[in-house]
């Protein structure tokens, strides 16, 4: 089996677990880039890696062929493009973005240099989530009318202690991805367009309720029209159990995904209770390993799993008309975001 050379730009708690899970597949050879000193030595020290403290001199200096983005947001696209632009294949943490800025020169360079691209939205490699989203799209229960998505997690309780405060990271302002609909709904709301289509106009309200050391949201209560289905989005960042249900309504019949309990389960019309599937439980890595092995794959030929940009393009779309909606009161219609 081929190895590759994989950079991670950024180590922070996901760049830390992205370099580590690239590590597990067996199939890299992998340098990690941060331009923190003391967390690129400890980072270099716990797993034995070259490193770099200047992104740019690591791409002049190192052939690579991939590269993994895991800087803030809005750094995302221009370095996504000067990776491709030499040649290297780019998986970019997700959002995509926070804005659509420089967008349309990312599709350009990536179609241009004939390399893979593709947005590390990681529930697509659950296999909760595909069992479910198979049987969705097979169409035995029909077509969907109503989804709603209730999820929550103690935010601060969920990073490695030895990570910096999130509100000393990213996390504390929009501009950067922060707040809770672009760190922590965007992957519901991705995962959901998979499988229903895109959202075409959204109402959100949300707010700063509880969480010290930021003033950006870390609740939502958003709707949502994909199309002719109507579907509700709920997420809190303190809640204290970590918990996310997504449920799936057609005219015959419901489908409804457990995330926390590792289960899904259909209820057909005239059933008396829910018939589960369970998922056998995996480390906290699991999905992050398969990601990383699917990105290799797709950069190896083989058919891609992962969210492209077009679909990443689409949730950044969501995002911003999200925050829009919030800031105005008002629906706003994804298509009209322009900027």
């Amino acid at each position: 089996m081929a190895e590759h050379s994989i950079l991670i730009i950024g180590c922070g708690s996901i760049g830390e677990r992205h370099l580590r899970c690239f590590q597990r597949t067996g199939r890299t050879a992998v340098t990690a880039c941060d331009a923190n000193p003391a967390l690129l030595q400890r980072v270099a020290q716990t797993y034995q890696v070259p490193a770099f403290g200047d992104w740019e001199m690591a791409l002049a200096q190192g052939s690579f062929d991939a590269v993994v983005v895991c800087t803030p947001a809005h750094l995302h696209v221009a370095m996504a493009v000067r990776v491709l632009q030499r040649g290297g294949h780019v998986l970019i943490e997700k959002p995509l973005a926070q804005s659509l800025s420089g967008v349309d020169d990312l599709l350009r360079a990536r179609d241009h240099a004939g390399r893979q691209a593709a947005v590390a939205y990681v529930l697509h490699v659950y296999p909760l989530l595909i069992q479910a989203r198979d049987f969705l799209q097979g169409g035995e229960f029909g077509a969907i009318r109503h989804v709603t998505s209730t999820s929550g997690q103690h935010f601060p309780g969920g990073r490695p202690a030895h990570t910096a405060h999130y509100s000393q990271t990213y996390y504390r302002d929009r501009k950067t991805g922060g707040g809770a609909i672009q760190d922590a709904l965007t992957h519901t709301a991705n995962w959901v367009e998979r499988v229903i289509g895109p959202a075409d106009s959204i109402l959100c309200d949300c707010s700063h309720q509880v969480l010290p050391g930021v003033t950006v949201e870390d609740t939502v209560n958003l709707s949502a029209r994909h199309g002719d289905i109507l579907a509700n989005y709920t997420l809190n960042q303190f809640q204290a159990p970590n918990e996310s249900t997504l449920q799936f309504n057609t005219a015959i019949g419901s489908v409804k995904i457990e995330v926390h309990n590792r289960r899904w389960g259909t209820f057909r019309l005239g059933d008396s209770a829910w018939n589960w599937r369970e998922v056998p439980p995996a480390d906290r890595d699991a999905p992050f390993i398969a990601q990383a092995n699917c990105f290799l794959d797709q950069i190896e030929g083989r058919s891609a799993q992962l969210c492209t940009l077009e679909a990443a393009l689409q949730t950044l779309r969501f995002n911003l008309a999200a925050l829009a909606s919030a800031d105005t009161g008002v629906r706003v219609f994804c298509a009209s975001i322009k900027a």
